[in-house]
């Protein structure tokens, strides 16, 4: 029940449904050993996956720090839904109600107008936080992603925010998984100051976009054999979906999309402008090929015996385990033809810098790259057999999985918007971002 703001020199306080807009929040975690992580007989809600790691970090997932998180049902609910709005003309009014151990989200008008939206307990809903923060109340500690070093991330100028956004779960089925800009901080609070874009919306009440945005495209057609890339759209604090800014933090907000929701689906894409998770639901993973068929395939592919076409030594790919280190008889291909050879250190052009090469059997020329398996395999539509690669990284998967990753421009910058490896995070450019490979069979 919704009540009307009694703190004194307030001004206009009224009582407003602000359920209709900010329908889920959230509250903070008690502590970073809550079993998000480790309770395997949970509920599951669904998985966040961050793009470029290939399956883990390079020092390998710890703890709130990971390449992949579950978010499972908790012990006991944690979320919290909007309760009283204040309007306040003091400063000192505005911050002792921020300071009163309630959730809350503070917007700030003028030096003179802040509106204080307090939230109370909701039994119906878990929270998850995410955002660059090592602090106790965030879930899922994400920093920023260096194209293609699959890397640990993390930088002096980071463009994530600390308290990036919340993913809120219904309980009871189906479970449903919404996302909102910004997160709790550990005064439970969202502040949005002077300069944040808000506005107060139709109905009287208060929205507003974080500082850099959360970017979110959900796939037409769903995370299967026959998607296809959405349209990138922002989310607000309250949830509510919008047209992209002009630029990533111009304070002028793009159009309301009435017609589109928070709902996260299976596939759906969540870009924190520094790193980008992929949402996997739990029956969407059901259809996800295992770690252990990768590397039946893998198995599948050795024991056709591939060779290199002019040296003709077997070529191997090295075990899923295997990561950064080239072995000596694994496969490497020429990404402008797709053939598949073994290492050679001859056929550079001086001409192109000496950084492409020769392909002696078509004499194309192009980059020669090793090829590795791609290692997570939330990020493969199918299990179809590993026949393609991406360029000019050489991370190998099914067709359908390269051609799907291909199409999607992921937001780079204020302004920018590439294809990348999902595996690695590389830029797919030059206009092959996609190769069959072509192998030689043995000569018996």
């Amino acid at each position: 029940m919704l009540l009307e703001g009694n703190t004194a020199n307030t001004v206009g306080s009224q009582t407003l449904d602000l359920h209709r807009t900010c329908t889920k929040a959230s509250q903070i975690f008690s502590s970073p050993g809550e079993s998000v992580i480790l309770n395997k007989d949970a509920v599951k809600y669904g998985e966040l996956i961050v793009l470029g790691y290939n399956g883990s970090l390079a020092n390998g997932d710890k703890g709130r720090r990971r390449s992949r998180l579950a978010l499972t049902k908790r012990l006991k609910a944690n979320g919290v839904k909007p309760d009283v709005i204040h309007h306040i003309s003091t400063p000192l009014v505005s911050k002792a109600l921020s300071n009163k151990g309630h959730h809350s989200i503070s917007y700030t008008l003028s030096r003179s107008h802040s509106v204080i939206v307090e939230y109370t307990h909701d039994a119906s809903t878990d929270m998850f936080q995410i955002g660059r923060s090592t602090e106790n109340m965030i879930d899922f500690v994400v920093t920023d992603t260096a194209s293609g070093s699959g890397g640990s991330g993390g930088s002096a100028q980071s463009t994530i925010s600390r308290y990036a956004c919340r993913v809120i779960c219904q309980r009871s089925p189906p479970y449903t998984a919404r996302i909102y800009a910004a997160g709790f901080d550990s005064s439970r609070n969202i502040f949005l100051g002077e300069r944040a874009a808000k506005w107060r919306t139709p109905d009287g009440l208060m929205d507003g976009l974080t500082t850099n945005g959360v970017l979110v495209m959900h796939p037409t057609g769903g995370f299967s054999e026959d998607s296809s890339p959405g349209v990138w759209r922002e989310i607000s604090v309250c949830g509510n979906v919008y047209a992209l800014r002009e630029s990533r933090s111009a304070q002028q907000r793009g159009k309301l999309v009435e017609n589109e929701t928070n709902i996260l689906q299976d596939g759906s894409l969540i870009d924190l402008c520094g790193a980008t998770l992929l949402w996997r639901t739990t029956e969407g993973l059901r259809r996800t090929p295992t770690l252990k068929q990768l590397e039946a395939l893998r198995q599948e592919i050795n024991a056709a015996r591939p060779q290199c076409p002019v040296g003709f030594n077997t070529l191997v790919f090295p075990s899923l385990a295997q990561r950064e280190v080239v072995e000596k008889k694994q496969p490497w291909v020429y990404s402008n033809c797709g053939h598949v050879h073994g290492y050679h250190d001859w056929g550079f052009r001086k001409e192109k810098g000496g950084l492409e090469r020769e392909c002696p059997m078509c004499r194309r020329v192009g980059p020669y790259v090793p090829l590795w398996l791609g290692c997570e395999a939330g990020l493969y539509l199918d299990a179809g057999r590993p026949t393609h690669a991406f360029c000019p990284c050489g991370h190998v998967c099914s067709e359908r999985t390269v051609r799907y990753w291909s199409q999607i421009l992921l937001p780079h910058g204020t302004h920018a918007f590439h294809a990348a490896c999902p595996f690695c995070g590389t830029w797919l450019t030059g206009g092959h971002e996609q190769i069959k490979l072509i192998f030689q069979g043995p000569v018996d």
